[in-house]
């Protein structure tokens, strides 16, 4: 008797098993994945903010525009690699991070949050969204409309994401199809191949 009930009440549908709780799980609203969609077409995550506004603030006039962690990473592993390059060419539209003059080409290393990216990194605190939100807009607009004038002057363009520096492996792959192979990078590859002799 037992167990006819218990079978009966899944039939009709548990929170955790049953056809009615599984719709009432997919029909919840979830705090930290809703979008808002801006004009450009593209999304914006917004997430439930754990700060109060003053912290809030207070972290965001902490961060910097030069030097951060994402861009020291992308030097090291260039240095690694065997390229030389510049840093911050104020002559140049967007200031770009690291520049090669002699390949024409540019790397930005962007921060997810400053810079709107669709991941996680970039989701949008709900306190001040009437503020940050077009902020975060206002970045997106003017690093397209740098990376249209740089490539109107010739220059290659590549941009890399906070977020995708978790994996540098695959950011090396990335660097080195963008950059061509160094010197260091062909006799590394020379010496794997068997094709210098001792």
């Amino acid at each position: 008797m037992g167990r006819r009930l218990r079978t009966r009440r899944s039939e009709a549908g548990s929170p955790k098993t049953g056809v009615q709780g599984q719709h009432a799980a997919n029909s919840a609203p979830r705090l930290s994945g809703a979008r808002q969609q801006p004009t450009n077409g593209s999304a914006f995550y917004q997430m439930v903010d754990t700060r109060t506004p003053d912290q809030r603030s207070k972290i965001m006039r902490a961060v910097g525009s030069r030097n951060t962690g994402p861009e020291l990473q992308v030097r090291r592993l260039l240095h690694r690699l065997g390229y030389r390059y510049r840093l911050h060419a104020h002559g140049l539209p967007g200031t770009p991070d690291i520049v090669f003059a002699s390949r024409k080409k540019i790397i930005f290393i962007h921060g997810c949050y400053w810079h709107g990216h669709s991941c996680k990194k970039g989701a949008l605190p709900k306190s001040s969204l009437d503020y940050w939100g077009p902020k975060i807009q206002a970045n997106r607009d003017r690093d397209a409309s740098n990376v249209a004038a740089l490539t109107a002057a010739g220059w290659k363009v590549l941009t890399l994401w906070q977020c995708e520096l978790r994996d540098m492996s695959a950011v090396e792959l990335t660097l080195t199809a963008f950059l061509g192979p160094t010197s260091k990078i062909r006799s590394t590859r020379q010496e794997h191949s068997g094709t210098i002799r001792v």
